[in-house]
């Protein structure tokens, strides 16, 4: 059975801090099914199973108030860019693609989609392409699904969002330890209880975004002569616990991923230029939202909360919103700035400036439907255009 927690605060969270706070909550314990704030946000009501112990969920959500939250800068976010137009989606268009049978829940966030999802992501990602290769003169990458986690483990990956990290593993090669698992399978018929204890090293993980792949395919080593973008389209993962809703933070979602390489200017004049390009892109698309400076959610190390804070001072990340319902709007693309990170952390030679910008494809179809409808034969031929989509006479 479930049961209610109350959990005291030691002083009122500031509204403007709510955010980063709530982005965390699920992450602090697998008891948790879910929250609000109350009393002014002095107070976390928690909705857990019924093992959760309360002086445990208390201790762990002060930690992260204290380390990850409220260091941060208590201040608006800087809007770059609003849209033009004013279109406010009616609620439940997730459901109402369901009943039509155009999204299926297959798993722990994860959905299967169908028409006519599938030609807008594609529509959406060859334009996004498009613009790469003949804009920026991008070359163009396709990777494999596993990453290895000493690529993530060289960029600090796993102690900056050690919460969103899924890894990949095998069975040890062993015929014993396969006629073991074998006799354990039919006795419990459940395979899930008995493979970790036979597993052997976790070499691989699957990756949280493209440009992890383009960092570690270049390093200890030069560009190739002239290149200064490249792209990639993949599936990505990150384990967003409860937060998965509807095509919003699924743990399997597709990317298109820009990465831009040079000196200090150059790298950032290009994150510039495609950021205003990408911005052009969203006002031919006439949909509804915001690009706003941003930051990662950096989770649980002893420096998170200045990390962000330095994040957003320093402009280093911008995200841009739209809107899907009334209330609710999902970050669909990011453009960030890395300084020398990445180009130190894999030795890149000549430790490159680096730059990125990422479109999740499911996020961004999806906002199109809330804000046009789910008929693209009915969107504004403007809109259709935009993409590449036959516009009827």
């Amino acid at each position: 059975m479930a049961r209610e927690h109350r959990i005291t605060l030691d002083a009122p969270l500031p509204d403007k801090l709510v955010a980063e706070f709530t982005k965390r909550v699920f992450f602090a314990d697998e008891s948790i099914l879910d929250f609000r704030l109350a009393e002014g946000n002095s107070a976390v009501l928690l909705t857990t199973t019924e093992a959760a112990d309360p002086a445990d969920l208390a201790r762990k959500l002060g930690y992260l108030l204290r380390n990850d939250v409220l260091p941060q800068l208590v201040r608006a976010p800087k809007v770059v860019w609003r849209s033009p137009v004013a279109r406010v989606p009616a609620s439940g268009t997730f459901d109402r693609l369901a009943e039509r049978g155009v999204v299926h829940l297959a798993g722990e966030g994860q959905v299967a989609l169908g028409e006519p999802l599938l030609t807008i992501m594609d529509a959406l990602d060859a334009t996004i392409r498009r613009i790469v290769l003949t804009e920026f003169g991008g070359r163009e990458f396709r990777y494999p699904t596993l990453i290895p986690t000493t690529a993530l483990a060289r960029c600090g990956y796993f102690t900056s969002f050690p919460q969103y990290a899924m890894f990949a593993t095998r069975i040890t090669a062993d015929l014993d330890v396969y006629r073991d698992f074998l006799d354990a399978v039919k006795n419990s018929g459940d395979p899930g209880a008995e493979i970790l204890s036979r597993c052997g090293r976790v070499d691989y993980c699957l990756p949280p975004t493209m440009c992890y792949h383009t960092f570690h395919q270049f390093a200890d080593r030069a560009l190739p002569g002239g290149m200064t973008v490249a792209t990639a389209r993949g599936k990505s993962f990150r384990h967003e616990s409860r937060y998965s809703h509807t095509l919003a933070r699924l743990w399997d979602f597709t990317i298109r991923e820009v990465v831009f390489f040079g000196a200090r200017d150059e790298a950032l004049g290009l994150r510039e230029r495609f950021l205003r390009r990408s911005l052009d892109l969203a006002e031919e698309l006439e949909v509804s939202g915001s690009c706003e400076v941003a930051n990662d959610p950096f989770f649980g190390d002893t420096d998170s909360g200045d990390r962000s804070s330095s994040q957003r001072l320093m402009e280093l990340k911008y995200e841009l919103g739209l809107r899907v319902d009334e209330e609710e709007s999902i970050a669909v693309a990011s453009f960030n700035f890395h300084e020398r990170f990445f180009g130190e952390a894999f030795a890149i030679a000549g430790t490159p400036f680096t730059a990125c910008a990422g479109f999740g494809l499911e996020r961004f179809a999806f906002a199109l439907v809330c804000q046009h409808g789910p008929d693209p034969d009915r969107w504004p031929a403007t809109v259709r255009r935009a993409l590449n989509l036959e516009v009827a006479s």
